[in-house]
């Protein structure tokens, strides 16, 4: 389920305002891609000096995260999970223990569903390329060794000189479902540093807020899992996120049956009991890591992880299209289909 920023309360433009808008009611946008998606900026309310200033350092910011916290370039996580691989201990770049660290808690947290030591099994299914024509599902052999090995972040340790070492030869590090909500967390942190108070990040459809957009609270709205239209909105409150882990973001299919990206480490494949899960939060990496915890735990577990990993706000529609969600997000969304699904839980 794709979040967007609702057009009736905000419109993102190529450009700024027109030029006899005073300084205050002008919005900038800018655009980057980084970390596998398309990240729009946009703030309010500021000079155009100021948001040149904003966009160039949020630039650079990007570039480096791609590059270092991807499995997949020649970065420092890659490096890292070559050393562990060989079995030597390899030392930790001070901008990855924070990563490292979040995710030790959030695993524990979310009782492994949240799992970045799953980097083989992610790489043996191939959703990298999930747009190539001659893409196929892996044999179920390879992956059953693989769940064998059984990789969890408690199998890391970090000792006194930050060195990492791994106890299971399967670990390799993949913070797909981590990186992207840490790596706006520190956009949006720049972006007060530099005095910026009304901006929002978004992130292929998940976005971080600050401050307002004018007068009115940023509107977003969240898209049908199944349809092209908008299933509900939500306003965010200032320094607030919203993620959503959804089984139609990547795919690919085979012989007549669709794989999608979101895996469960303990079977192996592809998630059955989630169409989608949307997580709001204060934290955006943590509501990253939840969004894609919660729909691993699916509708049986989704609600004793979300409280253990201190998430108030959530909404997942299960495998049939019924409608979960706690009471708190409850009283905040609001459904524009009045009749959105056969079901609506709040638990």
């Amino acid at each position: 389920m794709q979040l967007i920023l609702l057009p009736g309360i905000l419109l993102l433009s190529v450009s700024a305002c027109s030029p006899s808008a005073s300084e205050q009611d002008k919005q900038y946008d800018y655009s980057i891609f980084a970390l596998g998606t398309l990240i729009d900026i946009s703030m309010y309310g500021v000079s155009q000096k100021q948001a040149d200033t904003a966009f160039e350092e949020l630039q650079k910011d990007f570039e480096r995260f791609h590059q270092d916290w991807s499995a997949w370039t020649n970065g420092d996580l890659a490096e890292i999970n070559r050393q562990i691989a060989n079995d030597k201990p390899v030392n930790v770049p001070a901008h990855l223990l924070p990563i490292l660290k979040a995710s030790f808690e959030l695993s524990e947290q979310s009782n492994n569903y949240y799992n970045p030591t799953i980097g083989n099994l992610i790489n043996l299914w191939q959703f990298h390329k999930y747009q190539e024509k001659n893409i196929r599902p892996p044999g179920d052999k390879k992956i059953q060794q693989l769940v064998k090995q059984d990789p969890v972040m408690s199998d890391l340790h970090i000792d006194k000189q930050n060195r990492l070492n791994s106890t299971n030869p399967a670990v390799q590090l993949n913070f797909g479902a981590f990186a992207k909500g840490y790596g706006i967390e520190l956009a949006i942190n720049r972006l007060k540093s530099m005095g910026i108070k009304n901006a929002v990040i978004n992130a292929g459809g998940d976005l971080s807020v600050i401050g307002q957009h004018g007068e009115r609270a940023w509107n977003i709205g969240i898209r049908h899992p199944r349809k092209q239209s908008l299933l509900a909105s939500v306003e965010l409150r200032t320094n607030e996120s919203a993620f959503t882990s959804g089984d139609y973001e990547r795919f690919y299919t085979y012989q007549g049956r669709r794989y999608h990206h979101i895996l469960d480490p303990n079977t192996g494949y592809p998630t059955q009991d989630a169409q989608s899960v949307t997580v709001i939060h204060s934290d955006a990496g943590r509501a990253d890591a939840a969004a894609t915890a919660l729909s691993v735990a699916g509708r049986k577990h989704w609600r004793q992880v979300a409280e253990k990993m201190g998430i108030e706000y959530v909404m997942l529609i299960d495998g049939s299209g019924n409608i979960h969600m706690t009471s708190a997000m409850q009283k905040r969304i609001k459904f524009l289909d009045k009749v959105p699904t056969s079901a609506i839980i709040v638990e």
